[in-house]
């Protein structure tokens, strides 16, 4: 039987890296992310549920969605982030189904679902363990400023709208620290693979 593993992780923690990673080692990725973007393409469902809900304000003068604009209504409204996630989570959760349904039935030795708030979610039903990606705060806070061009009370904010760091850690099986060198990580990452596909397969 193959093995689920929900991979999460803070915003701007590495996630995507230590995914990656994962998929080099042979890994099935199911990335929640790529779906949602995917659901946001113009007449696709989310998009069409954020232009009822926002109206054009966060569209670009192309007419796709302006993430940047959806993310600064809703990371300043605790309602807002509401309505998001009773709104966007169903429908991106029917196509990870899907697509999680069919990784199954095709074999191989691990699935990912790459999640980023999949504690948030109640997605770790989902999969048998959970691994955790994570950097001190002060390291995310750097990283988010300079990925996203933001200022620290943005960053900080969307931080601080996501689960606590120590609540993750305490709900994680597995936990990355992805605060020293990519080596570092890699060996990390090499040492879990060998750990849970080994045991899988013994």
């Amino acid at each position: 039987m193959t093995r689920v593993i929900g991979l999460t992780g803070g915003i701007a923690s590495g996630k995507s890296t230590v995914s990656g990673m994962l998929k080099k080692l042979g890994a099935c990725i199911i990335d929640a992310d790529a779906i949602a973007h995917e659901l946001a393409e113009p007449g696709k469902a989310v998009f069409e549920a954020y232009l009822a809900h926002f109206g054009s304000g966060v569209l670009t003068a192309e007419g796709r969605l302006d993430r940047r604009a959806v993310a600064e209504q809703v990371f300043s409204c605790p309602e807002e982030k509401q309505w998001m996630d009773r709104t966007a989570f169903p429908l991106i959760l029917a196509e990870v189904r899907r697509q999680l349904a069919e990784a199954k039935a095709s074999g191989g030795p691990l699935i990912v679902l790459d999640v980023p708030l999949l504690f948030e979610a109640g997605w770790d039903s989902l999969a048998d363990e959970s691994w955790l990606v994570y950097v001190p705060e002060s390291e995310q806070l750097r990283r988010l400023c300079l990925r996203d061009n933001c200022t620290a009370e943005q960053a900080l904010g969307r931080i601080r709208a996501q689960m606590p760091l120590a609540e993750k850690l305490s709900r994680a099986d597995a936990a990355i620290d992805n605060s020293g060198t990519i080596e570092a990580t890699r060996s990390i990452v090499k040492d879990l693979w060998k750990e849970r596909v080994h045991e899988q397969f013994a």
